[in-house]
């Protein structure tokens, strides 16, 4: 099955001579020009904000990778490790 993209405000697709963007924000819809964008911002307005405040919530509680091991994962400060079970 293909996807057949397609400008949010204005409904044309995504062929060899149109390439969409997407919403830089959330990533959800994509649009042909900055003038679709704009005409169609009202619409997508909340939409927009609710996606971008969950992609920003998932970058933030993402586990650490191994080299913040002692960090604490949500805030990255370094927490205080017992140096007598510490295997290092």
């Amino acid at each position: 099955d293909e996807v057949i993209l397609c400008c949010a405000s204005c409904g044309i697709t995504e062929v060899d001579d149109v390439k969409l963007k997407k919403c830089t924000a959330c990533y959800l819809v994509r649009y042909c020009s900055i003038k679709c964008q704009k005409e169609h911002r009202s619409k997508h307005k909340r939409a927009c904000k609710k996606r971008a405040a969950e992609l920003r919530d998932e970058l933030l509680f993402k586990q650490p990778e191994s080299t913040h091991l002692g960090d604490c994962p949500i805030c990255m400060i370094p927490l205080k490790l017992d140096r007598n079970k510490s295997a290092m």
